[in-house]
């Protein structure tokens, strides 16, 4: 293990972690800020040692010190880059399904947020051995398609989920219309971006698997993205 400024290593093990932790595009963005005032406030740093005071010249002149200074000022640079890759400047959508918030930007500022609901990661199998887990991925998506009052076809887990015999693929039970509210966007794979019946439970995990908005949200998003628009989801 290396040293930084305390004598166990605190501080080497410390920025490790935060950037081991970086998994999604929210907590990328809060740690270039999170990193770019930690570097001046280290550097007017007064560290204690028993009964004596090491002023901050003597750790600017510490070679631990120094080092972990251009670690982290390379590790900004690496970040920021990273971050003007992934914010463009047309509309985007980030989408944290563990806090169950989405974050609308366009121009890489801030236009709009709120709760969202996403998948409940519950399981429903069937006694021949099928089985769904209603999670919402993760990753890099894109827009793929826009509809304006959208019918939900009903896959077969719908219908095991109700005790209901599997229709034929085209069969009209398939289809039902004004669940998905006014709006809905595709995102590939049978995911959607869409409206709810069930307002009441935004903010929780309980689709699914596609995402779901209010009225008012939805729309705006849905007026913002265009095809190919970019949605972050983690």
């Amino acid at each position: 293990m290396e040293k930084g400024i305390y004598s166990d290593g605190r501080l080497f093990v410390i920025s490790r972690k935060i950037l081991a932790g970086v998994l999604g595009f929210a907590a990328f963005v809060s740690l270039v800020i999170f990193l770019n005032y930690i570097i001046p406030a280290m550097q007017e740093l007064t560290v204690h040692d028993g009964n004596r005071i090491i002023n901050s010249d003597e750790i600017k002149e510490s070679a631990d010190y120094n080092k972990q200074i251009s670690q982290l000022k390379r590790d900004i640079q690496y970040l920021s880059s990273r971050y003007n890759g992934l914010a463009t400047s047309q509309s985007y959508l980030v989408i944290n399904t563990t806090d169950n918030l989405f974050h609308l930007y366009r121009n890489k500022k801030l236009i709009r947020e709120g709760h969202c609901s996403s998948g409940s990661y519950k399981m429903l199998k069937t006694e021949e051995g099928r089985s769904w887990i209603f999670k919402t991925p993760k990753g890099k998506f894109r827009v793929l398609g826009k509809m304006t009052n959208p019918a939900w076809r009903r896959p077969d887990w719908a219908f095991v989920e109700e005790g209901l015999p599997i229709p034929p693929q085209d069969h009209p039970s398939r289809y039902e219309y004004g669940v998905l509210g006014e709006y809905a966007m595709a995102l590939g794979d049978g995911y959607l971006i869409h409206g709810t019946l069930y307002k009441r439970f935004l903010g929780m995990p309980v689709t699914h698997g596609c995402v779901r908005l209010n009225d008012e949200d939805l729309e705006a998003i849905f007026h913002a993205l265009t095809i190919g628009s970019i949605v972050y989801i983690f």
